[in-house]
């Protein structure tokens, strides 16, 4: 293929994708430094809240070697690909895209960043979102090829890095708020994972991880607290089977912190009338349930 040519079919997308972006009124990427800290779990659950929230929303799971977002909404049907356009399903009223509904359960995806850069585009450009309140990106661990065409590419409003207390995972999560930072993100958010562990027996909150980091970090980065969540039990249970806690479980404490999580998001969008604004995020200051249970 000519130069010329390539030229022309890059033009060609960023024009698809300039479209498609124009129509989707906010973007919010979700970053993690390592794998493990669950950014799925707080991608796709963070997505239902904006839509059971009145919200138009779609869910696009950037993480091409890794898909887990499919498993985690109980999604099996393959993608539907027609008239050179992906259909995405429709799972809690919100549109789901990912390259695990393309693929056979269980194979690998042996793709260098180029190839998987250029699907990424399509997820963008090629897919029938619509009009949209909010497009949640579940972005791949680490600072690579995929999260630079994201960013590049989606120009998000928001980017949230999830991290777990210890100081191996906010070593990493740095990384992740640095590069959002070189990435010119207008707003970057902090929310400290798995954070405490409410007994099952007496009610007393266990720190299998230590407790703050991700609150300590925000502040020497000098970006913003979006909150904590605790180790949920009953969440990972959900998730196994395809299921959302915030669905299922209202007041489970999982659901209670990303509900709060939800209105120091959308403070960033709107005003207390609801009209669009660009108020930066508050710091997110207040005790959580579960917490309250374990005095």
């Amino acid at each position: 293929m000519s130069t010329e040519n390539q030229k022309e079919q890059i033009e060609m997308q960023d024009k698809m994708i300039s479209d498609a972006l124009d129509k989707i009124k906010h973007r919010i990427v979700v970053f993690s430094g390592k794998g493990g800290v669950g950014k799925t779990t707080v991608s796709v659950n963070l997505a239902y809240a904006l839509q059971s929230k009145g919200n138009k929303t779609g869910l696009l799971d950037a993480d091409i070697t890794g898909p887990n977002v499919p498993k985690m909404l109980g999604l099996s049907n393959h993608l539907v690909y027609y008239h050179n356009r992906f259909i995405p399903h429709v799972c809690h009223n919100m549109k789901v895209i990912s390259i695990g509904n393309i693929i056979e359960s269980g194979q690998p995806v042996i793709w260098r960043g180029p190839l998987r850069s250029r699907l990424l585009c399509q997820f963008l450009g090629e897919v029938e979102w619509g009009q949209l309140d909010y497009l949640v990106a579940d972005l791949p661990p680490g600072t690579g090829d995929e999260i630079l065409t994201i960013t590049e590419k989606m120009k998000p409003d928001l980017a949230i890095i999830v991290t777990t207390p210890q100081e191996v995972s906010l070593v990493d999560s740095a990384r992740a708020i640095n590069m959002a930072k070189k990435m010119n993100v207008r707003t970057i958010g902090v929310i400290e994972n798995m954070s405490g562990l409410l007994c099952p027996k007496c009610g007393t909150l266990i720190e299998l991880f230590g407790s703050g980091g991700g609150r300590r970090q925000a502040a020497e980065l000098n970006v913003s607290f979006l909150g904590i969540l605790p180790i949920d039990m009953e969440a990972r249970k959900m998730a196994d089977q395809g299921k959302l806690i915030i669905h299922e479980n209202k007041q489970a404490h999982f659901s209670t912190a990303i509900w709060e999580i939800v209105k120091v998001i959308e403070n960033v969008f709107y005003d207390n009338n609801g009209v669009p604004g660009s108020r930066e995020l508050e710091s997110f200051d207040k005790i959580d349930a579960y917490s309250k249970r374990s005095s």
